[in-house]
């Protein structure tokens, strides 16, 4: 007899026994056994046969499988088909709550973002957001969806999946050099630092508008350097006459002066630019990093010194900058030692951090770095991580490349559906990664499509490498091969405790086995960029949102499991939990490895109760990075300014001692950047609420 199976849309479509098979065997196959699936669905057939059903719901066919697998005594493989059966139930549900979430975005915007405002273009921006990421659910093959939707898989920036491209390392010296149309017309080559400086920020505002992520001037200093030199002749040119009647050493002196007010006043351009200069339909201000510390030239170290100057200074009532992200190039032999040519800078650079939490550090002697910086390439960063270097289809380095997407892996589900069998969960991780690659590749093949011009800046004016010789209308794919693929992970922590019982802080056993998952999943991305020639890499992802969204779908599946699901958040990446007490050192010896194997990109935070000294922060960045392989620091504080009167606040004070304004502003950084405190998500504000300073008090090894 046939029967017609009434979709929960009203349509009718054909009886099909494969898809009570698949059910499941998936739920089996979450509790790792072996079933005879075909006995169990002729079992729920002979159900639907007695009850005289000609016209059957699918609602009907699931509770007639539960009372089967009831029935033969599979209680465990119910109680988890329930759970997905509930957790899809949940998932229609929101698709059909669009309209609600539109009407709640129209009263304040989500705090997916923490750098998005509640304006009308960031409420329309995020209405469209959630429409787009819905079509793009609803196109993709049904099984990527299902990892995406259940916290399986997390797909960044769903939003943008059709339509662009991640992030970008600017090479600012040569866009400079051949010019550059933002649509209306072309800018030429600039002849003086206040025009390098306002065009560096329109290269930032004018790509971040074709992209979801954020962009960086990979080699700022040293780009903006030539146009010291144009200006330093046009004050010479102007004031030529006062050679005849000054001192030579005089004269000189009064030029350099000139010619240091002129680069301060376009450092300081910059740092107002980039918080007020807006991106995105009006939205937000770009996201944007700046890589300085390893000057070529000594008017490159002026640039560099003033920027930092500038940055320190803040904005107009001393309030903190939020962008941009300043990494600071650390290297034996430029900067880092106290005979090097450029020490100064170093020093410098870790007094501003003291006060303004910016910059954080990168060391270019981690072996990784100096691979490429001894072949002439210095690597790059950005606030949002973003680590580019490998390229097997073109020139290595970061200028003009990428991350073309991410995708991240739930892994502290993989070791809670484990169950402490460490068999298991590695079969459950290369099932998961060959998940990750499939979706990448699903992305690839969509976003190969879009034509040089769907992106008119970035890939039209050709910031990106690929972009050579294209037309408006050629597909973009030259770009996607020279861009990154990164399959990313979060909450290695909770992982271990679920397998071990102990994170990677707590025992060497936990340690071990948390440097093996990591480069497990690199030695993958290695396999799967020879197999596929495109570039893939491992990525620390730093998981804003997305800390919280895959903690909640899991404390909904299983429960609160003391440890791992316990909180309101999974703790970013590889890091130590946030609430352990770990010595400064500690951190550092045991985070350092994961460095290298994350090649997309990686963090460590140093954690440090109220606003430490310049020299604290030396000795913590000269002990990391002539005592380990780590790469790429940040110092962190809580840091409080009265908005009124702009003086810095101890935590716990409420009335500024100053002027006494109740007005008090907190300033954390937040998987890369700073921000606002009340624009965290609620994952990432009690992860923050959590936090402890790492210290010398707790037991370690080493000494600073």
């Amino acid at each position: 007899m046939a029967y017609y199976v009434i979709k929960r849309d009203g349509r009718k479509t054909i009886y099909c026994s494969e898809k009570i098979k698949n059910a499941i065997k998936r739920s089996a196959s979450d509790l790792d056994l072996v079933l005879n699936v075909d006995h169990v669905t002729e079992e729920v057939e002979k159900r639907i046969h007695d009850s005289n059903f000609y016209e059957i719901t699918v609602e009907q066919i699931q509770d007639l499988i539960e009372q089967t697998l009831d029935a033969l005594g599979l209680g465990a493989v119910k109680n988890t088909y329930a759970n997905y059966r509930k957790e899809r139930t949940r998932i229609r549900d929101l698709k059909s709550e669009l309209m609600d979430t539109v009407h709640a975005i129209g009263i304040e915007t989500d705090r997916d973002n923490a750098n998005v405002g509640n304006n009308f273009s960031s409420k329309l921006l995020r209405i469209a957001s959630e429409t787009n990421k819905w079509h793009n659910l609803s196109t993709m093959p049904k099984h990527l969806a299902k990892l995406h939707e259940l916290g399986d898989l997390y797909y960044h920036d769903l939003d943008s999946y059709n339509l662009t491209t991640n992030c970008l390392h600017i090479d600012t010296g040569a866009m400079f050099e051949q010019g550059f149309n933002t649509g209306y017309g072309t800018i030429k080559k600039p002849k003086r630092i206040e025009t390098a400086a306002e065009l560096s920020c329109i290269l930032l505002q004018s790509s971040q508008n074709d992209m979801f992520g954020g962009q960086s001037h990979v080699n700022f200093d040293n780009d903006l350097a030539p146009y010291v030199g144009y200006t330093r002749d046009e004050i010479l040119a102007e004031y030529a006459p006062l050679q005849e009647v000054m001192d030579a050493n005089d004269f000189h002196t009064f030029i350099h002066d000139k010619l240091t007010t002129r680069i301060h006043q376009a450092m300081q351009g910059i740092v107002y630019n980039l918080n007020t200069m807006h991106s995105r339909a009006g939205s937000q201000v770009p996201f944007s990093s700046l890589n300085i510390g390893i000057p070529e030239t000594q008017d490159a170290a002026l640039v560099c010194e003033a920027f930092l100057l500038e940055y320190e200074k803040g904005l107009g009532k001393n309030e903190q900058p939020i962008f941009p992200n300043i990494i600071f190039r650390v290297k034996k032999g430029v900067n880092r030692e106290k005979t090097d040519p450029y020490y100064y800078l170093f020093k410098l650079a870790t007094r501003v951090a003291a006060s303004r939490m910016n910059p954080t550090f990168m060391n270019i002697d981690a072996d990784f770095n100096l691979h490429y910086y001894e072949k002439g390439i210095l690597p790059a960063t950005m606030g949002c991580r973003t680590y580019v270097c490998a390229n097997i289809n073109g020139p290595e380095g970061p200028a003009r490349r990428g991350n073309n997407a991410p995708t991240t892996i739930n892994l502290p589900r993989l070791g809670i559906l484990a169950n402490k069998d460490l068999d298991r969960f590695w079969k459950l991780l290369d099932e998961r990664l060959h998940q990750a690659k499939e979706s990448l590749m699903h992305r690839y093949d969509i976003l190969k499509f879009l034509k040089v011009k769907d992106l008119p800046f970035v890939a039209g004016q050709g910031l990106m490498l690929g972009s050579e010789g294209l037309s408006p209308n050629d597909s973009i794919d030259p770009i996607l091969k020279n861009g990154t693929w990164s399959i990313g992970f979060i909450g290695l922590a909770e992982t271990l405790i679920a397998l071990v019982g102990s994170h990677h802080g707590q025992s060497d056993e936990a340690r071990e086995l948390g440097y093996r998952i990591v480069q497990h999943i690199r030695d993958f991305t290695d396999k799967t960029t020879q197999d596929t020639r495109l570039n893939w890499s491992c990525y620390a992802t730093p998981a804003e949102g997305l800390s919280g969204r895959f903690l909640v779908q899991d404390q909904t599946r299983f429960g609160q499991i003391p440890g791992v699901t316990d909180k309101d958040y999974y703790t970013n990446s590889f890091h130590i939990p946030v609430d352990y007490p770990v010595s400064i050192i500690d951190k550092i010896q045991i985070e350092g490895p994961f460095h290298q194997m994350c090649n997309a990109g990686h963090i460590s935070y140093i954690e440090v109760d109220g606003y430490p000294s310049a020299e604290t922060i030396e000795k913590i960045v000269y002990y990391a990075y002539a005592h380990s392989n780590i790469s790429y620091i940040g110092i962190n504080f809580h840091l409080r300014y009265c908005k009124n009167c702009g003086k810095m606040i101890n935590d716990g004070v409420k009335a500024c001692p100053e002027c006494g304004s109740m007005d008090i502003q907190g300033i954390s950084r937040v998987t890369g950047y700073l921000s606002l405190d009340e624009r965290f998500g609620s994952g990432k504000s009690a992860e923050r609420h959590d936090r402890v300073a790492h210290d010398d008090s707790h037991h370690h090894t080493y000494t600073l």
